[in-house]
C-alpha cells in the first residue's frame, strides 16, 4: 500500500519544539502518513566540532516523538559511511520503498540555499519539497523562492502554513551556555536529557 511520507533531515543538535511543529504541521495539512526523523552524521556544510554524539542526538529524538504515533525515527543516515548527501539518502530510499511518495520537509532558509545542495535538480525530482516558514524571511520572499525554484527544476514545492520558527538549535545552544532558561524551546524530556547529561555546557559555534 502506498504511503506518503514526510523526512524531516537535520542534525537536530538539540530537536527542539520548531521541528516537531513543522513535522506535525506538514502531517496534518498534507495528509502524510509518516514523518521520519532522519538525524544527520556528518553534513558538509556543518562542521563536526559543532555536533554532539549520534547517541545523545538519537535519544533526545526518541524522547522528543516518543507520545506521537505517527513520528519515526530513521537511522539511516547515521548508518551510511561518509559524508551524508540528502540526494544519496533519497535515492536510497527510491530503491527501498518505491511504491511509496516523499515529501522532503526543510524551513525555508533550507529553500534559499537548496541550489547549492549536491545535485539539487535530482533532490527535487525525488521527492515533493515542503517548506515552513522561519524567521526572519517574509511570506513574500518565501513564494518568490518557491516559484522561481519550481519553474527552474520542474519541483513540487509546496508551502506548510504556519508562524514564522523563530527558535533555532544553535541559539538553544547558546542560551545553555549562558545559563539562560530553555524549557519554552524543548520538550520537558530533551530539557531534562540536556541537564542530566550537561551537553552543551562548553561553547561550540
Amino acid at each position: 500500500m502506498m504511503k506518503k511520507i514526510g523526512i524531516m533531515g537535520g542534525t537536530f543538535n538539540p530537536i527542539h519544539n520548531g521541528h516537531l511543529k513543522m513535522a506535525l504541521e506538514a502531517y496534518k495539512q498534507f495528509q502524510l502518513d509518516e514523518v521520519w526523523f532522519m538525524p544527520t552524521k556528518n553534513p558538509p556544510h556543518k562542521a563536526e566540532k559543532e555536533i554532539i554524539s549520534d547517541d545523545h542526538r538519537v535519544k533526545m529524538i526518541e524522547l522528543a516523538i516518543k507520545k506521537i504515533p505517527f513520528f519515526y525515527l530513521s537511522k539511516i543516515e547515521l548508518e551510511r559511511e561518509g559524508t551524508t548527501y540528502t540526494v544519496d539518502t533519497l535515492c536510497q530510499l527510491e530503491k527501498d520503498y518505491p511504491n511509496d511518495y516523499f515529501y522532503f520537509i526543510l524551513g525555508a532558509d533550507s529553500l534559499f540555499h537548496i541550489h547549492t545542495w549536491k545535485s539539487p535538480e535530482k533532490v527535487m525530482k525525488l521527492a515533493h519539497i515542503l517548506s515552513a516558514p522561519r524567521y526572519p524571511m517574509t511570506q513574500e520572499e518565501e513564494i518568490e523562492r518557491k516559484d522561481m525554484l519550481s519553474e527552474q527544476y520542474h519541483a513540487d514545492i509546496q508551502l506548510i502554513s504556519m508562524e514564522p520558527i523563530r527558535i533555532s538549535s544553535m541559539n538553544i545552544r547558546k542560551r545553555i551556555f549562558n545559563k539562560q532558561p530553555i524549557n519554552e524551546y524543548l520538550p520537558k524530556e530533551v530539557e531534562q536529557y540536556v541537564k542530566k547529561y550537561h551537553l552543551y555546557q562548553e561553547r561550540s559555534d
